[in-house]
């Protein structure tokens, strides 16, 4: 039997796949990994992933080979590859593309194309998908109607037949726009090379953003770069080369004026000619931007949705769902009935608590290119970070109330642990000088940390004008260290932050792992391209049990992370 000590992988007949970490080539079987398997969990020495449909299609949406998959698992295997996994991977990678979606004879009308016969009789037969065929063209090919090509596509996952969407997209109103170089405060700036592939995969290329044959399948999908990365300017090129009127979707009012600035700075649009649509004001321009909260708010519950009409306020050529991991329910009913615009997800991760990936590779669209975030640190595009998990003890008289509580209470009580403030204050001792970020999730911790330190505290009950102030003295250096809730967690811009202390989570979520290490990952100015994030930890809790799932997204990321044991000085 084929033996190859020196490789780290094993390869096991029910689809999961064992990464050993401490061989020589760790590093470079893990990112092959991630372009078509899923992490599920990652003890120091072993980590464990699966092979899922969901994995492999986006594998195949993003350009590449089935046989490539096969080739990869087989080059970094320790053992020879059990027989049913190649036949596993062909047949799941083989699945996309099987089904198209293609213009029909009429502008209100697509035609769904199956590879045979049999394949239509069984997609048929699929349940759900009855009611969504029209009139019946030939053996291999059904009728749809247009209004519904969002649902079909959603419910064609969801049997295990993803479809290949080539019916095009409509052209939006045209928009003269071109980047600035270079910007308005006189730096000169380019796209760097990953952000150019991104670009190109988005619009009609492969991973490597070069254009592939037959018919182009751009236009659609999820771009996944890290917090710093620089997605904000992929969207933006996007917009560019397209040139047509853009609607762009942002988590708050925060990272919609962080999309103004950054559009207003890089491109020939003016003010007049970009819209904010938000609860301060309501224009819509050339280019719009709102938020989640705005399309999803409605007068009283249970009734209309009152600002989705945005969505066909203007003949929008693209709509830009920034962190789309976060998408709101409501708004994928929205996405459903939008297919024939061109659709572009940001995100730092897919990951979504509720499950729901598979309806964004529906209904945004596959993921068009990821890249590990340690090769960005490496070429010094991302700061390089060092993640540090500090257990924290409960005290003596802790312990007895939190052996008598609930688990939902016993999770407060391990996440507002007392002992975590002299953990933070030794911490804030070490890093004196560099910008700090505290971040959390209960508001009593966060308000007696703010008393405690004399740092500002913002929360979701901070008016947004004393929030933009607050970042605004935090990038200019006059405020060293801000404490922030969870409103903090997503597209805030404070590229001088050098460290983040977490004090407390939301309950194992790798979503929010991701955006708040991403806080202190912009690149930073000078020859120190360091940064620290540290999570505060109660050890022998049910926090600890939940802190490991949210470290699994560092895993996934490649990062190594420390633990240090805080010794209890009350006894």
């Amino acid at each position: 039997m084929q033996y190859i000590p020196d490789n780290p992988l094993i390869v096991q007949s029910d689809h999961s796949l064992l990464l050993e970490t401490t061989g020589p080539h760790f590093e470079a079987a893990r990112d092959a990994l991630a372009r078509f398997a899923e992490l599920v969990k990652s003890p120091e020495y072993m980590h464990t992933y699966r092979l899922s449909d969901l994995s492999l299609w986006n594998g195949a949406a993003s350009g590449m080979a089935v046989e490539a998959v096969v080739e990869a698992l087989a080059k970094w295997s320790k053992y020879p590859i059990p027989p049913n996994v190649p036949v596993y991977v062909r047949d799941t990678m083989g699945r996309y593309g099987r089904l198209r979606l293609l213009p029909g004879d009429a502008e209100d009308a697509l035609t769904l194309e199956a590879d045979t016969a049999v394949r239509m009789k069984e997609v048929r037969s699929s349940r759900g998908i009855q009611a969504l065929l029209g009139k019946r063209i030939d053996g291999r090919r059904y009728r749809i109607d247009a209004s519904k090509r969002g649902d079909l596509k959603q419910a064609l996952v969801k049997v295990g037949h993803p479809v290949q969407d080539l019916a095009g997209y409509e052209d939006g109103a045209a928009l003269e726009v071109t980047l600035r170089v270079p910007s308005l405060d006189g730096k000169t700036w380019g796209l760097r090379e990953y952000q150019e592939h991104a670009v190109g995969a988005f619009l009609g290329g492969d991973s490597r953003g070069r254009q592939r044959g037959d018919l182009a399948e751009g236009g659609s999908g999820v771009v996944v770069l890290p917090c710093g990365a620089g997605k904000t300017i992929v969207g933006l090129s996007v917009l560019v080369r397209l040139g047509m009127r853009t609607l762009v979707l942002c988590t708050n009012t925060t990272a919609l004026r962080q999309w103004r600035d950054e559009i207003l700075q890089r491109s020939s649009l003016t003010p007049e000619e970009v819209g904010e649509y938000s609860g301060k004001q309501k224009t819509i321009g050339s280019v719009t931007l709102t938020t989640y909260q705005m399309l999803t708010h409605r007068k009283r519950q249970g009734g209309p949705f009152t600002h989705f009409g945005l969505f066909d306020a203007e003949a929008w050529g693209l709509i830009i769902y920034d962190e789309v991991h976060l998408l709101p329910a409501p708004v994928f009913r929205t996405v459903a009935g939008i297919q024939a615009r061109r659709r572009l997800g940001l995100t730092a991760t897919l990951v979504r608590e509720d499950g729901r990936e598979g309806d964004v590779f529906a209904l945004i669209g596959p993921k068009r290119f990821d890249m590990p975030w340690r090769e960005l640190e490496k070429h010094g595009w991302i700061a390089q970070a060092r993640c540090v998990e500090v257990r924290v003890p409960l005290g003596r008289a802790q312990r007895m109330e939190y052996a008598g509580a609930d688990d939902r209470e016993r999770y407060r009580m391990s996440s507002t642990n007392p002992a975590k403030l002299d953990v933070l204050d030794s911490l804030l001792e070490k890093h004196d000088g560099q910008r700090v970020l505290v971040l959390g999730m209960y508001l009593d911790q966060l308000r007696e940390i703010a008393d405690r330190t004399g740092a500002p505290l913002i929360t979701g009950e901070t008016r947004q004008s004393d929030r933009d102030r607050l970042f605004a003295a935090y990038r200019d250096g006059s405020v060293a260290m801000l404490v922030i809730s969870r409103v903090g967690n997503f597209s805030v811009d404070l590229p001088d932050a050098r460290v983040a202390i977490q004090v407390s989570g939301s309950w194992g979520s790798r979503q929010e792992e991701a955006q708040r290490l991403g806080r202190v990952l912009r690149p930073k100015a000078g020859d120190d391209n360091s940064a620290y994030f540290y999570t505060l930890v109660t050890g022998e809790s049910v926090e600890q049990a939940f802190a490991e799932k949210r470290q699994r997204f560092l895993t996934e990321q490649g990062y190594r992370y420390a633990i240090e044991l805080w010794e209890d000085s009350s006894g």
